[in-house]
């Protein structure tokens, strides 16, 4: 069952309830009884959804009395967990072949300055193999399978307690079981989003719970407790080693790279199960970390290196209502922070969580049709985009619509791992994203903060709930709940209470307004980041639109409406293409094998399909004399112009000529604003960050500069409000898509790598030039 499938299946009621049913208010002391039932029809797990955190007597092999009462208890030990040979696994490392070139070289770490350690030169066998031994403790310890069981029914029930419903659909759990049972010895890499530290725990747990082998899990540098690495290591944690003794002594970094690569070799080939999450979480955006990309690179390895013949990848995607993380172990988690987490999942309820399996495919079959299809032609941002911004160029060079297979490029696939990595991970993002269903709150914050910024009545709030439902849905995208319209806005709006103020009006209605606080609208920006993707398209053909309009504000009529004006194709194209290169491929979420034309030729398809462009003839244009072709074609105008006749040649002299009016859809006069707004705060970061060049630059690192700029923009947020520009992972990619435009340079000096602002924009004329061809794309109310 698809995910759009099972999203359509669970539209909402059609209610029309009164819109002065009480909100639902909470105490700090007391816990909120949220009910099930009202948020899931009773044949919702007909559907084939299931809570694999609801555990009862018939979950397990027993019956009974006692077995009702510790059925969680019960169904854990009855778990299934597969332990790995640790003294065969160490042999391994030790005696692997990257291991021993490191140590050949003479780079262990703590031996001095001898070179080899040799029989032959009357060394000690044990002390480089002791030293392995130690960085191999710093990654992964033996599990444990009463820890993995006792901490198995802790999660379980604190999960149960914490949130209303963890969904997970049968469907997609039967096809990665039979996906698993083709090839059993095959290991199976899980690449996941990420939204709380608690999905390290979460997804294992419920892997096992479904009867899935546990896979290890890597986790990032955030784990800074000594004692919460080794509790979770014995979990199946995996770490990279520290990174401290890395910085502090360059032969060990090598050698601990080594050894972590051989260990994942080892792992692998012992088909053993991997999860590594894609991206930090909190971060606002889809943004790859560059944990992944490492962790990505030594799968890679492994396959190449014959340590297993292929390796089974499935993206997962994640959905909350809301994390239970507290906002203090967003940035570092330790037992403290751990302990405050689980406090407040006793306290307090999150709403619900979604997990989905995307399909599954080989690691040998993509890497296979990558070397065959990848574009050797790719132009790279600076030299595609700069010409355009600085005028010196009024087309985009067409470099991807034309190419043909190069075979020749499997045998290069070494030199172009880096681009494999790349690709992969885009891939699978892209993959964990699409499957992903879209949560209540995310669709309620996305309202609040992009459509009803001002204020909104709960009445109109319900109607504007229903009408975007509607269109995640039609885009094939999924949604995580069903039930009443009004229990789902009210669930919403009980999640973002320290969001939100609410005022009981005399004649029956409700009232709410955002708190005019930095932390309500980042909370709120945080959660609407989830429908970039369903409407990623529709934005970026909106802000082109806006860009053309721009321009022909000052040569149209003041009286003039923006609905009135004709706007021509080959210019709305310019525009959607500069957009569309300057925005980078992790926000996009643009899969490698979709090349740049046809993602802006279906950027206008879908515009005029959805009614946000409306196709108007010319005014000198003759009338067609065969009306019964004319009328064909514009029943089928969203249609690509490749799927008619090419020796029609009148028809295709016309494709240049198209012109098109902004439309209004009727069930939301304001969806253009809206999908501007998605975009708004990813290019008032660019626009800010144009306007920040200004300052001195010179000497500074990529760490330090990105500091500067996030002051800069807190100070810019707190003057005009818009509070969702104040996001570091933000700046970062800013001053990344900055760099690769050739705006920033780096360069060596005094053992670091600093920035400095490029010649070419060193002149005030160009820097205005750039901060109006961004600024072109903000939609201003």
């Amino acid at each position: 069952m698809q995910c759009g499938e099972s999203g359509r299946s669970m539209m909402m009621e059609k209610d029309h309830p009164s819109a002065n049913a009480a909100v639902p208010q909470s105490s700090s002391h007391s816990r909120k009884n949220i009910h099930e039932e009202n948020f899931f029809h009773k044949p919702y797990t007909n559907l084939g959804f299931h809570n694999p955190v609801k555990i009862t007597e018939k979950s397990t092999r027993f019956r009974g009395w006692l077995v009702r009462r510790l059925c969680y208890i019960v169904f854990m030990f009855d778990r299934k967990i597969e332990l790995e040979n640790t003294t065969d696994v160490h042999d391994k490392i030790c005696n692997s072949k990257r291991v021993q070139d490191v140590v050949a070289q003479g780079l262990s770490s703590k031996f001095g300055n001898t070179a080899v350690f040799s029989a032959s030169r009357g060394l000690s066998a044990n002390g480089w193999k002791k030293e392995v031994l130690r960085i191999v403790g710093q990654i992964q310890s033996p599990l444990s399978t009463f820890l993995i069981r006792l901490l198995g029914w802790g999660m379980l029930k604190l999960l149960n307690r914490a949130f209303v419903n963890v969904q997970l659909h049968l469907g997609q759990l039967e096809m990665l079981r039979i996906a698993c049972k083709k090839n059993p010895q095959m290991p199976v890499v899980f690449l996941s989003t990420h939204m709380s530290q608690m999905d390290g725990l979460l997804l294992p747990i419920l892997l096992i719970s479904c009867g899935f082998q546990m896979p290890r899990v890597v986790w990032g540098a955030e784990v800074s407790s000594p004692g919460l690495r080794a509790v979770l290591k014995r979990f199946g944690a995996l770490f990279f080693p520290l990174r401290r003794e890395c910085l502090d002594n360059p032969e060990f970094s090598l050698l601990s790279k080594a050894v972590f690569a051989s260990y994942v070799e080892q792992l692998l080939g012992g088909g053993h199960h991997l999860l590594i999450f894609l991206m930090k979480p909190f971060t606002g955006t889809w943004h790859l970390s560059s944990e992944s990309r490492q962790c990505l690179e030594l799968v890679l390895d492994a396959l190449q290196n014959g340590a297993s013949p292929d390796v089974l990848i499935v993206p997962v995607g994640l959905s909350y209502d809301s994390v239970p993380d507290c906002t203090c172990t967003r940035f570092s988690t330790s037992v403290g922070t751990i302990l405050l987490t689980i406090l407040r999942m006793l306290i307090w309820q999150f709403g619900c969580v979604r997990i989905d399996f995307a399909q599954p495919f080989s690691l040998k079959e993509y890497i296979t049709n990558d070397a065959v299809l990848n574009f050797s032609t790719r132009i790279s941002p600076e030299e595609l985009l700069m010409p355009v911004i600085l005028g010196k160029r009024s087309y985009f060079p067409n470099a991807e619509r034309e190419w043909e297979p190069k075979p020749e490029l499997c045998e290069k696939l070494h030199d172009q791992e880096k681009g494999v990595i790349e690709r992969l991970s885009l891939h699978t993002l892209s993959g964990g994203v699409s499957c992903s269903a879209l949560m209540t709150v995310s669709i309620v914050s996305a309202l609040l903060l992009h459509k009803h910024r001002e204020g909104v009545f709960l009445s109109q709030l319900i109607k504007d709930f229903s009408w975007l439902c509607e269109e995640i849905i039609f885009r094939n995208f999924d949604v995580g709940f069903s039930g009443r319209r009004i229990d789902l806005v009210k669930h919403a709006l009980h999640i973002l209470q320290h969001c939100i103020k609410l005022y009981h009006l005399n004649f029956g209605d409700i009232y709410i307004i955002l708190r005019n606080e930095e932390s309500a609208f980042i909370t709120l920006s945080q959660h609407s980041t989830s429908l970039l993707p369903v409407f990623i398209q529709e934005a970026i053909g909106a802000c082109a639109v806006n860009a053309l309009l721009t321009e022909k504000a000052t040569f149209v009529s003041p009286m003039m409406s923006h609905l009135d004006i004709l706007l021509d194709e080959e210019h709305l194209n310019q525009k959607i293409h500069c957009l569309f290169n300057l925005l980078p491929r992790d926000i996009l979420l643009l899969p490698p094998c979709c090349s740049s034309y046809a993602f802006c030729q279906d950027v206008l398809d879908t515009m005029i399909q959805h009614g946000l462009l409306i196709m108007k003839e010319a005014p000198s244009q003759v009338p067609a004399c065969d009306t019964g072709r004319r009328r064909f074609t514009e029943k089928l105008m969203w249609k690509a112009m490749d799927d008619f006749d090419d020796s029609d040649s009148d028809y295709n002299e016309d494709i240049g000529k198209r012109l098109f009016t902004v439309g209004e859809t009727e069930s939301c006069p304001d969806f253009f604003s809206f999908l501007c707004h998605l975009l708004r705060p990813i290019l008032k970061i660019y626009a800010r960050t144009a306007a920040f060049l200004n300052e001195p630059i010179s000497g500074r690192t990529d760490a330090e500069y990105e500091k500067q700029l996030e002051l800069f923009l807190q100070k810019m947020a707190r003057i005009d409000g818009s509070y969702e520009c104040m996001n570091r992972n933000l700046v970062a990619v800013a001053v990344k898509t900055f760099k690769e435009l050739g705006v920033l340079q780096e360069s060596t000096g005094d053992a670091k790598v600093s920035l400095h602002l490029s010649e070419t924009f060193s002149s005030e004329e160009n820097l205005h030039v750039l901060r109006t061809f961004i600024q072109q794309f903000i939609y201003d109310d």
